[in-house]
């Protein structure tokens, strides 16, 4: 390697998601996000058309839903497996992965693009 030439091959700088939800970026803060709050949503996804309005409506929702905290994953990071390997979502084919929790523990996980609708009325049966 030259000296003072860095090897981006062995880096990789995650992008992060365009979304104004606050952004989960390890396994180790995804852990304490879900420690720390007892009703917890994390949407795993990516920068797509899928995700997008996923996102939207969880940053919608927020103020209406001040017992529950919101966050993003991106999909392709590599401590995202915390969530792309919950056995909920094995059989997930679409993105987003939206994991609900109560007490650091899995309640509901649903895949592919929501309505505010569909998850309003998640969270109302999950966190009522």
């Amino acid at each position: 390697m030259v000296k003072g030439v860095h090897n981006y091959c062995t880096y990789k700088v995650w992008k992060m998601l365009q979304s104004q939800l606050k952004h989960i970026m390890s396994k180790d803060e995804h852990s304490k996000f879900i420690s720390e709050n007892k009703n917890a949503v994390v949407v795993c996804g990516r920068n797509g058309p899928m995700c997008l309005p996923v996102y939207g409506v969880m940053k919608a929702l927020e103020p209406k839903f001040e017992n529950i905290a919101f966050s993003d994953f991106e999909f392709d990071n590599p401590d995202a497996a915390v969530i792309r390997n919950l056995p909920e979502a094995q059989n997930f084919r679409g993105l987003p992965f939206t994991i609900y929790y109560q007490d650091g523990k899995v309640v509901k996980a649903t895949s592919s693009i929501q309505s505010a609708k569909d998850v309003k009325s998640i969270l109302k049966e999950v966190y009522a």
